[in-house]
């Protein structure tokens, strides 16, 4: 699995690391990424899902259900 959000949709993006001499080769910024189980109440199981720091407080804020529910609308989980 690649390295999205499943809340937010967030992913690793591109740059350039800059020596002191000006030299630019290419990187990447991987997100915060942290794999969590959360309990769904009305269907009473846990779910799994890979998250980042923003989507961890996004679902603090508006709940779990809620999220998930919005991450499907957009596409980000099947």
């Amino acid at each position: 699995m690649s390295r999205i959000c499943q809340i937010t949709g967030k992913q690793s993006m591109v740059g350039n690391n800059v020596s002191h001499a000006n030299n630019k080769t290419k990187r990447r910024f991987h997100i915060n990424l942290q794999t969590k189980k959360f309990y769904l109440p009305e269907e009473k199981k846990w779910v799994t899902l890979k998250v980042s720091a923003a989507g961890i407080r996004n679902i603090n804020k508006i709940g779990v259900t809620e999220a998930i529910k919005r991450a499907k609308e957009k596409g980000y989980i099947q």
